[in-house]
């Protein structure tokens, strides 16, 4: 039999993605509706401000200017020519007021239209009289113009547009933009205060999944009370989880050992008294097949750790197929890149592959030949690679898959001809997540059951 014969694989289903996919994580998802919240708060904020500040200030801002026009014309009026000489000058150094004559080749151009604008407009047109102009420009100078009369004499008042106009728009930029960087800081924080336990909570649950049930422990002096009771109850039940693996491991190992003392005992009897050889066969295979019913129960009560290091996978892959290569019934084809790595415990990833492969030859016969045909490949997906065993058996029905891997579990008849202890993949399933991957099963599209196991890329 040719193990390592290269050659084209047939398309098979994709597995079920067993890895969450990316999502936004609960810190984000805080930050985000926070900093929203806050952001539509201080433009709120900032915009109610703004119509709750233009009223006033209009009003303001016109009692202001028409006292001053008042005030002007009133000097103007009751001076004397070398007074008002003296009173415009003194007004245009000390208060930034500059009067000076009003012709009629004067080009202006009208204060505005927006609300502030046209307040003040309407504010000095009620005080001053409807002749008043107010312009914001008078022959290409800007500024704050208000056109009023001296008996027959026409006057402009000039002065500095922004001490009455709103707030410049830079000065609010920056206002805004510091606000919101500093509300952006306080959700981070926040969301941070929020996330922090959860992530310790996710962080323990995993390494509680993996068997680490010491590294689980939570503070249980957390400052909220909701959280310190959340952590609490989580460290007994990991506590409970804890001895019940461990009296389970216990208890398997003594039934283990008091069972293979009288198989063992029944084997050489067996040899020694019984002359028929054809019983003497079927007894010896009866007890080979109780002792490795026994190691089956003894590999998945194993709570070793595992000890990951980068391994050439078509190496272990080669290794597994040397035990089964004058094994007549297996037909295995092999594509898998030479160099290809990944992390894992070769002994194992040995035992994943080696149980794989005598699923597919109990399993993977189709019904017109006396031997499993497997196909063996793997490719690499991201900072993953997947590994894919396909046999060309009669597969399994869709309601079944997952439940293929819970201990004892059987299908249908199809797929259990053969007796065992029900534990193959169960113990494939546990290995590989104990060595951070994840395993799944699916039908392929030739017929008969496709194995995918996904390790980290070496």
């Amino acid at each position: 039999m040719s193990l390592l014969h290269q050659s084209p694989l047939g398309t098979s289903a994709a597995p079920p993605d067993t890895l969450q996919k990316p999502g936004v994580s609960l810190f984000w998802r805080t930050f985000f509706f926070l900093a929203m919240l806050l952001l539509v708060s201080i433009v709120t904020w900032l915009q109610t401000f703004r119509s709750l500040e233009s009223e006033p200030r209009a009003i303001q801002n016109a009692q202001q200017t028409a006292s001053l026009v008042n005030l002007s014309h009133a000097g103007l009026l009751y001076a004397d020519a070398i007074a008002r000489v003296s009173l415009i000058k003194t007004l245009e150094e000390q208060e930034g007021v500059r009067i000076s004559r009003r012709r009629s080749s004067d080009r202006y151009i009208p204060l505005g239209t927006d609300p502030l604008s046209l307040r003040i407009s309407v504010e000095l047109y009620k005080r001053m009289g409807s002749s008043t102009v107010v312009a914001r420009s008078v022959n290409g100078q800007p500024g704050l113009w208000v056109g009023f009369h001296i008996d027959d004499e026409a006057y402009w008042l000039q002065t500095d547009l922004e001490r009455f106009g709103p707030a410049r728009t830079s000065t609010w930029a920056i206002w805004l933009t510091t606000a919101g960087i500093l509300s952006l800081a306080g959700a981070a924080f926040i969301a941070g205060l929020i996330n922090r336990p959860l992530k310790q909570l996710s962080y323990a649950t995993s390494r509680m999944r993996e068997g680490d049930f010491d590294a689980s422990l939570l503070d249980e002096q957390a400052a909220t009370s909701e959280i310190r009771e959340v952590n609490i109850g989580f460290n007994r039940m990991a506590e409970q989880l804890s001895k019940m693996e461990t009296d389970r491991a216990i208890m398997m190992a003594g039934i283990s050992h008091d069972l293979r003392t009288p198989l063992a005992r029944l084997r050489l009897e067996t040899e020694l008294s019984v002359s028929d050889e054809t019983a003497r066969a079927h007894m010896a295979a009866d007890i080979s097949q109780l002792d490795a019913i026994i190691n089956k129960f003894m590999d998945y009560a194993r709570t070793d750790q595992t000890q990951l290091e980068t391994v050439h996978l078509k190496a272990m892959v080669e290794a597994a197929l040397y035990t089964v290569a004058d094994d007549k019934d297996l037909r295995i084809t092999v594509q898998i890149p030479t160099n290809l790595t990944v992390k894992a415990d070769k002994v194992e990833l040995m035992r994943v592959i080696s149980n794989l492969l005598e699923n597919a030859r109990r399993y993977g016969k189709s019904p017109s030949a006396s031997f499993a045909t497997v196909e063996i490949s793997a490719k690499v997906s991201g900072h993953w690679v997947q590994l894919k065993i396909v046999d060309h058996g009669a597969g399994v029905p869709e309601d079944s898959l997952r439940k293929l891997t819970r201990p004892f579990y059987r299908g249908d008849a199809a797929r259990t001809s053969a007796t065992g202890a029900g534990l193959g993949l169960a113990i494939v399933e546990k290995t590989i997540v104990s060595m951070g991957g994840t395993f799944s099963l699916a039908n392929s599209d030739t017929g008969g059951l496709a194995a995918h196991v996904k390790l980290r890329q070496g």
